[in-house]
């Protein structure tokens, strides 16, 4: 058995880890795109076990499932990316300055500082139904090579769906479920741009998609993801 341990760094709500970068540590076991389903928040700064049987892996914080990941075929049908310009005009409107519930969220938070948070910020695309930014990422990010390793990627595309609903829903929502596929690579230092858009709504639950691009609109990762409004 594997262990892994979600640093407080990596947190989405103050008290959890952020569901993108958990769901790519997961994944990680992994071959090829994966479902990672969230069962409970993840917590911080413990080992987990990472528990494998013959549909995937489930990682276990003691007797409890965290989270579980199993293979998919990720068939979704990705929106082109925006130009550089399109998506630094979108960013500039990210709701998240004006209200955020999760101002320290890893991916997301306009509290953390650069080379801390990845700091996507995905505002309004004009013209259309999805959201977008820009996001260079640091050489912290990278492995030996200097392309970002797979769980950061993971993490750009989380949040980015989270912003897609309209109208907005009327409380906090947290990921429930991400499957990805990794498309290319993406080196550090190189400006990428990242897109939401809505899919589906049911109830409490908001289905959307995310993907993040290279600056010349080479898909590097898409994800489908299952969103829930927490009750009052």
């Amino acid at each position: 058995m594997d262990t892994i341990t979600i640093e407080r760094r990596y947190c989405g709500p103050s008290t959890s880890g952020n569901g993108g970068y958990t769901c790519g540590r997961v994944a990680a076991a992994i071959t090829g795109d994966a479902e990672v389903t969230l069962r409970k928040p993840p917590p911080l700064d413990k080992p987990m076990r990472l528990q494998r049987d013959a549909d995937g892996v489930r990682l276990m914080d003691d007797d409890t499932v965290v989270a579980d990941a199993r293979p998919v075929e990720l068939e979704l049908d990705v929106p082109p990316a925006p130009s550089l310009d399109a998506a630094r005009d979108a960013e500039r409107n990210y709701r998240g300055h004006r209200e955020h519930a999760f101002p320290d969220c890893f991916v997301c938070g306009p509290g953390r500082a650069d080379g801390d948070g990845l700091r996507i910020f995905t505002g309004p695309l004009a013209g259309t139904d999805r959201v977008a930014s820009t996001w260079t990422p640091d050489d912290g990010l990278g492995d030996a090579d200097g392309f970002v390793r797979p769980e950061f990627i993971w993490a750009s595309i989380d949040c980015a769906g989270s912003w897609a609903p309209e109208p907005r829903p009327a409380g906090p929502i947290v990921l429930g479920r991400f499957a990805a596929g990794l498309r290319g690579r993406l080196r550090c230092g190189d400006t990428a741009i990242v897109i939401g858009w809505p899919i589906a709504v049911d109830g409490r639950k908001y289905r959307v998609g995310s993907a993040v691009f290279s600056a010349g609109g080479e898909l590097i990762a898409c994800a489908r993801a299952t969103w829930i409004e927490l009750k009052a």
